[in-house]
C-alpha cells in the first residue's frame, strides 16, 4: 500500500466517529477497499493490518507518501548517487508530484499534476505519430501520450526519480506499456544521438532553469529542431508566464527557439509554456 495524510487522517475521524467500516484508498486515489476499524488499527479484508501508530505516523507529513510493508511504514524517498539530489514522492489531492532537491517538479495550485500533463499534451493536439518526452519524472506525460501515440521515447537523468517513479501507483503504465521506449541518462547528450526527423511530436517538460540549464540552451534547442520531423511541433513547459521569473525565462526561450529554426512560436498560457513548430 502506498498512502499519505490525505487518506490517513479521515481514518482518524472516522475513529474519533466511532465508525467501524470504511473505504480506503491503498493507491493515492486510484482504488478504493472497504475496511475495518478495530481498536488495534484498520483491518484489510487481505488480511493486513495498518496500526493506529502506523496511521498516525502518515498523518504527521503533508509532504511524504508513505510505502506499508513488511518493514513497517517507510517514506517514498531516495537519495540518487549519481546526482547527489534527494527524490520523494509529494501528496497532492490527485496525482502526486515529485520533490526534487527541495524542487516541486509539477504545477500543484489549483491542479494536480495528471491534469497538467493532460493541459500540456491538448497544447500539442493531436499526439500521434513517434513522440518524444525529454525528462521522464515520474512519466505521467508519457503515458498519456502513449493512449493515442504510435510510440514514445522517454529519457529520464536520475535513476533516483525512476526508483520514485516504479513505487508511485500512478506510474505503472510507463513500466507495462510497450508502447513506451525508456532512455535513462542525460537528455541534452541522448538527443543529439537521436536520428534526424524522427518524431511527430516533442514534449519538453524540464525541471528549474537552475537545475537544468542545459535543457533551455540554443544548442539543445537546434537538437530538438533536428529530431523533428517537418510539420511537427515542440510543447515546452517554462512556467507561470505572469510571473516575473516565469516571463524573464519566457524572452530568452522564444528568442532561442526561433534562433534554433523554429518557424513560429506561440504562447500557450493555460498550459504554462509555448508550441513550437516546424
Amino acid at each position: 500500500m502506498i498512502l499519505s495524510y490525505i487518506q490517513a487522517r479521515p481514518l482518524l475521524e472516522a475513529r474519533g466517529r466511532g465508525r467501524e467500516v470504511v473505504e480506503v484508498s491503498p493507491d493515492l486515489g486510484l482504488s478504493w477497499l472497504e475496511a475495518r476499524l478495530t481498536d488495534e488499527g484498520v483491518s484489510f479484508a487481505s488480511g493486513e493490518l495498518l496500526t493506529w501508530d502506523e496511521i498516525e505516523q502518515i498523518s504527521r507529513s503533508e509532504v511524504t507518501c508513505y510505502v506499508v510493508g513488511a518493514e513497517g511504514v517507510q517514506p517514498v524517498q531516495t537519495f540518487s548517487e549519481a546526482t547527489g539530489r534527494v527524490c520523494s514522492l509529494l501528496p497532492t489531492a490527485g496525482a502526486p508530484s515529485l520533490l526534487l532537491s527541495g524542487f516541486v517538479m509539477h504545477r500543484i495550485k489549483e491542479i494536480d499534476p495528471w491534469q497538467h500533463a493532460q493541459r500540456m499534451l491538448a497544447a500539442l493536439a493531436p499526439v500521434s505519430g513517434a513522440v518524444l518526452d525529454t525528462t521522464t519524472g515520474l512519466g505521467y506525460t508519457a503515458i498519456l501520450a502513449a493512449r493515442s501515440a504510435a510510440s514514445v521515447t522517454t529519457i529520464e537523468l536520475d535513476p533516483g526519480v525512476e526508483a520514485i517513479a516504479r513505487l508511485n501507483p500512478w506510474s505503472r503504465e510507463l513500466f507495462a506499456n510497450p508502447c513506451i521506449t525508456r532512455l535513462t541518462g542525460d537528455a541534452s547528450e541522448i538527443v543529439p544521438t537521436l536520428p534526424d526527423g524522427q518524431f511527430e511530436r516533442i514534449m519538453h517538460d524540464p525541471p528549474a532553469l537552475k537545475l537544468a540549464g542545459d535543457l533551455y540552451s540554443g544548442a539543445f534547442y537546434r537538437e530538438l529542431h533536428r529530431v523533428l520531423k517537418r510539420g511537427g511541433r515542440l510543447f515546452h513547459y517554462i512556467g507561470d508566464p505572469q510571473s516575473k521569473a516565469g516571463s524573464s525565462v519566457t524572452r530568452g526561450v522564444l528568442r532561442r527557439l526561433q534562433e534554433a529554426g523554429f518557424t513560429r512560436v506561440v504562447p500557450r498560457a493555460q498550459a504554462y509554456g509555448v508550441v513550437a513548430y516546424k
